[in-house]
């Protein structure tokens, strides 16, 4: 069963949409530019936490006009949840195994993810 993590912590998969399109980490998102108004949600792949592709085509989706649905799936650690929401992405997709190693409030340590990055401390 998979958890779905939002800035507000763990929770079902609430999804009854049409089916999402899956996106591979190593998908071109120029080869579904032209579906993006049509779709109401999509999914991209992380094969594991080291391959941030993903973060890349979440961005690339959200500057060519997507306002779907975008969600991450797969390896994403709760270190990452912050850089995953700043890319684009309104949620993100863990199986329950990861959901035991890194406990919600791990996830919800980083769910402020608008005011406690970087860049924002630098300009300060």
């Amino acid at each position: 069963m998979s958890i779905i993590v939002t800035d507000s912590g763990f929770g079902p998969d609430t999804w009854t949409g049409e089916a999402p399109m899956e996106l591979a980490s190593d998908t071109d998102p120029q080869t579904v530019v032209a579906q993006l108004p049509t779709l109401e949600m999509i999914r991209v792949d992380f094969p594991n936490s080291a391959d941030g592709r993903g973060f890349t085509i979440a961005r690339q989706l959200r500057l060519h006009g997507y306002k779907g649905r975008l969600r991450a799936r797969g390896h994403v650690l709760a270190d990452q949840y912050a850089m995953a929401r700043r890319a684009g992405f309104d949620e993100v997709e863990i199986d329950e195994d990861l959901a035991a190693r890194q406990l919600e409030d791990q996830w919800l340590f980083r769910a402020n993810w608008q005011e406690n990055d970087y860049q924002s401390r630098l300009r300060g």
